[in-house]
């Protein structure tokens, strides 16, 4: 059974304003802006690998060269990257970790442990179990597919750093919260808490002035 997807920030917006009291302020003190959800969902793996642990800047340029790598070539496929030299990808920047984990999910979509054709059927949990099952893609990743690959509208990121900092700040907390605290708070957000994650994003930017 397809889980709830983001179909309007409008919808999401109201159901959020009237749900909790306390985060109206939030809502209209910070516009979101909408994007459609990527229908390539093998190079949106590969661009979360390249992203991880990178600033913007840095992993857009080692994206983009690695992109640059198909431009006279054959199409960037599963197939094409496994058959791709190592070194090759390695001089456009990339880690030998990432490398490999990018090798990992060319394997895991050719062998068919991915299931391309019906991945959006799945429910968040299956989607979960079968990125994880890939070495290199941990649970911040498949989160991040799953709001915004899959455009999923319950995804609450309570690792994710900058979804914590926003939390603190915006609750006026002395330290960051725990995750179990965030789950809990969570709660009467569903089944908008990726849509919460998105503003709580933005506070830790410092687009938010209380």
């Amino acid at each position: 059974m397809e889980e709830n997807k983001i179909k309007s920030f409008v919808e999401a917006d109201k159901f959020l304003f009237n749900a909790d009291l306390e985060v109206r302020p939030l809502i209209n003190g910070i516009n979101l802006n909408q994007r459609k959800p990527e229908k390539d969902y093998f190079l949106s793996l590969i661009r979360s690998i390249i992203y991880q642990q990178l600033s913007g800047k840095s992993a857009k340029a080692i994206f983009d060269r690695f992109i640059l790598l198909f431009s006279n070539k054959e199409k960037l496929t599963p197939k094409n990257i496994m058959k791709l030299d190592f070194e090759l990808m390695r001089s456009v920047g990339l880690s030998k970790s990432k490398v490999n984990y990018i090798k990992n999910i060319a394997k895991a979509f050719n062998d068919g442990i991915i299931d391309y054709e019906n991945l959006e059927t799945y429910s968040d949990k299956d989607v979960m179990e079968q990125l994880i099952s890939i070495k290199g893609i941990g649970p911040w990743t498949a989160q991040m597919f799953l709001m915004f690959t899959l455009g999923r509208s319950d995804i609450f990121p309570v690792g994710d750093l900058g979804v914590q900092k926003g939390f603190k700040i915006f609750f006026n907390l002395k330290n960051l919260p725990s995750k179990n605290t965030m789950l809990l708070r969570s709660e009467i957000w569903r089944p908008y808490r990726s849509i919460m994650a998105m503003y709580f994003w933005k506070v830790a930017d410092g687009y938010f002035k209380q």
